[in-house]
C-alpha cells in the first residue's frame, strides 16, 4: 500500500496550523532582514514579518533551497517508510529551489541505491507563488486521505498549475523594483500619475494586464478583470497582505458578479512580501480556454 507524502516550501504560504492539520512536510525559506535570519512561517509570524517591514525602509533577502536540503529530506521520508514524495516547488524561473529538488533526487538515489524501486519522487514546478499551490496542496492531501495515488494527485496539481492566475495590485512598486524579480514591473512608470498595474502571475511568468488609475477604482478594476477571465462557476481565492479591507470589498464585487463568495482567504508570506511588499489585493482565479 502506497504511503505518500505531500512535500513543499513555506512560500504556499498555508498557515502553521494548515500544515500541521494537513500532515504535509513543509521546507522553510530562510529571511535575512535588519541582521536577523529567521525561518519563514515557523520562526516568526506573517503578522510580526509585517510589522518588521513596516519599520524598516530594508529590503528582506531570502536564498534559494539548497539540494543538501532536499537529499536530507528525501533520506528521512524514505526511511521514516514513504513509498512516493510529491515535491512542489516555488516558480522555477523566480528561484532555483525546484532545479535543486530534482539535484536533490539524483543525488539521492545515487547516494542511496537500495531506495530507487522502494520509492517515488515527483517533483512538479508550481510555476508561481504563494496559495497558487497551497490551496491545491490542500485538495491534494484530501485526495489521498480518500485513497487517490500519486499518478491522481499529480495530474490534478499539473493540470490545476496550467489553468490557474493570480492577478494582484500592489499598492506601491518599491520592493518589486529593488527586488529586482517581477519583471512586469520593470517598465511600469504610472505611478506618479496615479496608476497602479494589474499583474498576472501564471505560467512561470508576471505580466502587467492592464492599468488601474486611482484606489478608488482598484477593486471595481481587478473584480472585472478576473471575471473576464475566469471560467464561469468556479471557486476562486482571494489573496492580501497587511491591511484586508480591500479584499473584503473585493470579495463583494466578485460575489455580485458570480454568486459565489471566495473559497479562502490567504495572506501573502514573507517571500512574497519581500519582492513585492506587504501591501496589495489579489484574487486567484481557473483561467477560460486553458
Amino acid at each position: 500500500m502506497s504511503r505518500i507524502m505531500i512535500l513543499t516550501d513555506s512560500c504556499c504560504d498555508l498557515t502553521k496550523e494548515t500544515i500541521e492539520e494537513l500532515g504535509i512536510t513543509v521546507l522553510p525559506f530562510e529571511i535575512t532582514f535588519n541582521g536577523e535570519t529567521f525561518r519563514e512561517i515557523f520562526d516568526k509570524s506573517t503578522q510580526e514579518f509585517y510589522d518588521m517591514m513596516f519599520q524598516s525602509d530594508e529590503i528582506p533577502k531570502h536564498s534559494q533551497l539548497s539540494p543538501l536540503t532536499f537529499e536530507q529530506t528525501y533520506k528521512k521520508l524514505f526511511d521514516e517508510g514513504y513509498t512516493d514524495i510529491i515535491s512542489i516547488s516555488i516558480n522555477s524561473e523566480g528561484s532555483g529551489t525546484f532545479n535543486n529538488s530534482i539535484i536533490a533526487k539524483n543525488n539521492f538515489y545515487e547516494d542511496n541505491p537500495e531506495a530507487v524501486d522502494k520509492i517515488r519522487i515527483f517533483n512538479i514546478d508550481s510555476r508561481c507563488y504563494t496559495v497558487f499551490y497551497g490551496y491545491p496542496i490542500i485538495e491534494a492531501v484530501r485526495k489521498i486521505r480518500r485513497g487517490a495515488e500519486s499518478e491522481e494527485i499529480v495530474a490534478y496539481l499539473e493540470e490545476w498549475f496550467n489553468v490557474c492566475a493570480i492577478y494582484a495590485v500592489p499598492y506601491n512598486l518599491k520592493y518589486a523594483r529593488k527586488s529586482g524579480r517581477i519583471s512586469a514591473t520593470a517598465a511600469f512608470a504610472g505611478e506618479l500619475l496615479g496608476l497602479k498595474p494589474i499583474i498576472e502571475f501564471a505560467d512561470n511568468k508576471t505580466t502587467m494586464v492592464e492599468k488601474i488609475r486611482g484606489e478608488k477604482n482598484i477593486v471595481m478594476k481587478l473584480a472585472e478583470c478576473a471575471e473576464k477571465r475566469m471560467t464561469p462557476q468556479t471557486p476562486y481565492i482571494i489573496i492580501h497582505g497587511r491591511d484586508n479591507s480591500l479584499a473584503k470589498e473585493l470579495e463583494r464585487e466578485m460575489t455580485k458578479r458570480t454568486g459565489r463568495k471566495a473559497e479562502m482567504f490567504a495572506n501573502i508570506g514573507a517571500v512574497v512580501a519581500s519582492n513585492i511588499g506587504a501591501d496589495l489585493v489579489a484574487v486567484l482565479v481557473r483561467r477560460k480556454n486553458k
